[in-house]
């Protein structure tokens, strides 16, 4: 029976098969089926949970169905699809079926009705997902990947701490919302928090995205943090300290991602600065509000996904990523260029792109709200994407100086992946409605309004003006080769350095404490053997006379102090 099965399982069935599977057609046609049959599972069944079962006297659910499950569900089987496509090329078993017990645990979760299965399948995504960076195979691979899997266990083991203390205090590990208000509610909030990337638990991100394989990033780029977005919204909604995580967190990755120079990385801090949008989204906690967070998660994953596909596609043919290395590519890759402007502009919010019928939503929830210093802040976050996304990507990657590069264009099934996303993202942006039909709550919006297209046309007209003006001038930062510090420095090489210079000032006070006991002991030691040893004053034989003065004198002594 369907009602007994969970998505995850069809993922996990054919990654177990999968080796057995012979490399070639039949394996890519198992990957392109593995979404289909994981949609059949949840396609027709109404609202409600299955799979339930008793388990120590705790309700488990493996599978719940509503409408925010079902949207992040079905965003996430439609990933999956279109990576495998791109994928296509691939004769790689680690990363195949790395990528398939990646994608069913997300889902897996996504569907999780208590915490317990939420843990397990939260614990799933972060070690399937690190072959994806370990399958580069190079020594910076190895240590990224180590420190990606460490930070995800870390936040796996919060949010176990927080299951066991909610379970005491309540009786119940039910994933419904919560309020902040125990040390069980922040220990989850935490294991939320960093997996979302939020303000500085957010480096893990950009380490690891880039320095995962081709396909891999495409496929990181889509699950783990808006995984993190839909436990947020199922679990913490209208938590309004979430406002202002939010906000800071759309705000400091523009001056990083301007800066920098692999332009996947740039795409790690744009992506960082979309779930800034999202957690605002969350924590307004409206209807509209977490409308908005639903459609611009399902928009930033098609978005997100075709920009990093197109920068993909540079990297396999010229083997660099880095702006300061390209240029150009335009003459012989003129369809990723191509495919990657529509990525911008959608990622830039244009008209009839996705990204404005998305994020106009939460725009709009602010400012309803009477949050207009957020409204403020993520108007200037969405001139400043446009910035570092919209423009530096396929400027500095297709045209800018050229590079004298001449790369064959990308491979026939990565254009038709990117062909594919490309369209859902015009289709999207040109017809909201099948996307608003889906979203968690019946809200009537319209985005494509005088002031709303006005005024996102003036903010993108003047922010493309100040680059040109900045381009022309020399003072927008050129692209260099360098390593740009983030806040991971503190932990990465302050810290270490800092706990150096600890130890080296604790073993140094230690052994100065050593040497000068042992010089005191030593000196003791001397004065103890010379009163007392063969040849001390002590060891020889007194006269009897000498003996009854002493005597004598020590007893005078203690009577004189005894009187006293």
């Amino acid at each position: 029976m369907p009602e007994l099965l969970s998505p995850a399982l069809v993922y996990v069935v054919a990654a177990i098969l999968l080796p057995f599977i012979p490399q070639g057609l039949p394996r890519q046609i198992t990957m392109l089926a593995v979404p289909f049959l994981g949609v059949a599972v949840f396609w027709d069944l109404s609202y409600g949970t299955y799979g339930s079962l008793n388990l120590m006297g705790m309700h488990v659910g493996l599978m719940r169905i509503d409408a925010l499950s079902y949207i992040f569900g079905l965003i996430f089987s439609l990933a999956a699809f279109l990576a495998a496509i791109y994928a296509w090329h691939l004769r790689d078993t680690v990363q195949q079926v790395g990528a398939l017990l990646y994608i069913g645990s997300a889902i897996g979760a996504v569907f999780a009705a208590d915490l317990v299965t939420l843990f397990v399948f939260w614990e799933g995504t972060a070690i399937a997902s690190v072959f994806l960076i370990w399958a580069r195979r190079t020594e910076g691979s190895y240590a990224t990947g180590m420190r990606y899997l460490i930070v995800q266990i870390g936040s796996g083991l919060l949010l176990l701490a927080g299951i066991i203390l909610l379970y005491l205090e309540t009786g119940s590990i039910a994933f419904n919302r919560m309020e902040l208000g125990s040390l069980a509610t922040w220990a989850i909030f935490l294991a939320f928090g960093i997996k979302c990337a939020f303000p500085l638990l957010h480096n893990w991100l950009q380490d690891a995205y880039p320095a995962a394989t081709v396909t891999g990033a495409v496929i990181l780029s889509a699950f783990t943090t808006k995984l993190a977005v839909y436990a947020l919204a199922r679990g913490f909604p209208g938590t309004e300290m979430l406002i202002y995580i939010g906000a800071v967190m759309t705000l400091f990755p523009i001056f990083y991602a301007v800066i920098e120079n692999d332009l996947r990385r740039v795409l790690a801090y744009s992506l960082n600065n979309q779930l800034g949008f999202m957690v605002v989204g969350i924590g307004i906690g409206t209807p509209l509000a977490l409308n908005g967070t639903a459609a611009h998660a399902f928009c930033h994953i098609l978005y997100k996904a075709l920009l990093f596909m197109s920068v993909g596609a540079v990297l396999f043919r010229t083997g660099t990523a880095k702006g300061s290395e390209l240029g150009g590519l335009y003459k012989t890759m003129p369809w990723t260029m191509v495919f990657c402007v529509v990525g911008a502009a959608s990622i830039s919010a244009f008209p009839l792109f996705s990204g404005f019928i998305s994020k106009s939503l939460i725009l709009s929830a602010s400012a309803d709200e009477g949050h207009y210093i957020v409204w403020l802040i993520l108007l200037f976050a969405s001139a400043g994407v446009f910035h570092h996304s919209g423009i530096k990507i396929p400027y500095f990657a297709f045209f800018a100086h050229d590079s004298g590069k001449r790369p064959k264009e990308a491979p026939l099934h990565m254009l038709i992946a990117m062909g594919l996303t490309a369209a859902l993202c015009i289709g999207i942006g040109v017809y909201p409605a099948p996307l608003y039909a889906l979203l968690p709550y019946d809200v009537d919006y319209q985005p494509y309004t005088t002031a709303h297209v006005i005024t996102q046309l003036q903010l993108l007209f003047f922010s493309a003006l100040a680059f040109a003006v900045l381009m022309k001038t020399g003072i927008y930062p050129p692209e260099l080769r360098s390593t740009n510090l983030d806040t991971d420095w503190t932990y990465r090489r302050l810290l270490p350095a800092a706990i150096g210079k600890l130890q080296n000032a604790v073993v140094g006070t230690w052994r100065f404490g050593v040497r000068l006991t042992e010089a005191r002991l030593d000196r003791l030691l001397t004065g103890v053997y010379r009163a007392h040893g063969p040849q001390g004053a002590l060891a020889r034989t007194w006269p009897t006379g000498s003996m009854v003065l002493w005597i004598a004198v020590l007893l005078g002594v203690t009577l004189l102090l005894t009187y006293m």
